[in-house]
């Protein structure tokens, strides 16, 4: 547990199967009125939900599950071939209404203890940067979090995660089927999603937030050449 969080034990956690490594690094806004609804969700036993960690929007960060322990944050999901995720992955949780009640930027001293909370658990947990992802990466069917708002380049400046130079030129718009391929090279699943629209979505809100609707372009698919190959780089 980072030195600087707080302790809220939440009872909703089982163990990792042995021999999972953990490997992704999940991302989500809590979608509730204020930080004690989500909170109080979070640790309590009939919800079954919860997270290793909470940032309020004053930058406290609440401790809730051990990482070495499974928390159950991501429900169904899928990333890169793989459908538990909860089980490879450390859960953030990120005090925001979210787009159904007020979403809204996320202010200077939540950023700043999420970049630290970030680099603590990078510090100890080898995850590759593009694995650091979303919510709605792993769920686009179901989920928005963090969304559009959240200053993903400010996290990739900071050496957590991956964000596309804006300045990459446009490719060709790609077809249908270049797209899907790529999206699921990436590790987009598209089991309940077969036209890739959500997963095109996602990808957007994640890696192009200025630019939400309209057919997949020329600079959809540059920006996702070059994560592939970010990615493949290591």
């Amino acid at each position: 547990m980072p030195a600087n969080s707080r302790p809220a034990p939440s009872p909703n956690f089982n163990a990792r199967p042995a021999g999972v490594a953990i490997d992704i690094l999940l991302l989500h806004y809590t979608g509730m009125l204020s930080a004690k609804d989500a909170l109080d969700r979070l640790r309590d036993s009939q919800a079954k939900v919860s997270a290793h960690y909470m940032v309020d929007e004053d930058g406290t960060t609440f401790a809730l599950v051990a990482e070495a322990d499974r928390a159950w944050h991501a429900g169904v999901s899928h990333w890169a071939g793989e459908d538990d995720v909860n089980s490879r992955s450390i859960g953030i949780e990120i005090v925001n209404p979210g787009h159904d009640l007020g979403y809204r930027d996320f202010p200077e001293p939540q950023m700043g203890a999420v970049i630290d909370l970030c680099r603590d658990l990078l510090s100890r947990h080898p995850i590759p940067a593009h694995r650091v992802l979303g919510h709605s990466d792993v769920a686009p069917t179901r989920k928005q979090d963090p969304g559009e708002r959240f200053d993903w380049p400010r996290l990739a400046a900071a050496r957590i995660g991956l964000y596309p130079p804006d300045d990459l030129a446009a490719f060709a718009p790609p077809t249908a089927e270049a797209l899907r391929r790529d999206l699921a090279r990436f590790g987009y699943g598209f089991d309940d999603d077969p036209t890739g629209e959500a997963a095109l979505a996602a990808f957007r809100r994640h890696f192009r937030p200025d630019h939400l609707s309209g057919p997949a372009d020329g600079i959809d698919a540059a920006r996702l050449a070059w994560l592939l190959g970010a990615a493949a780089a290591g």
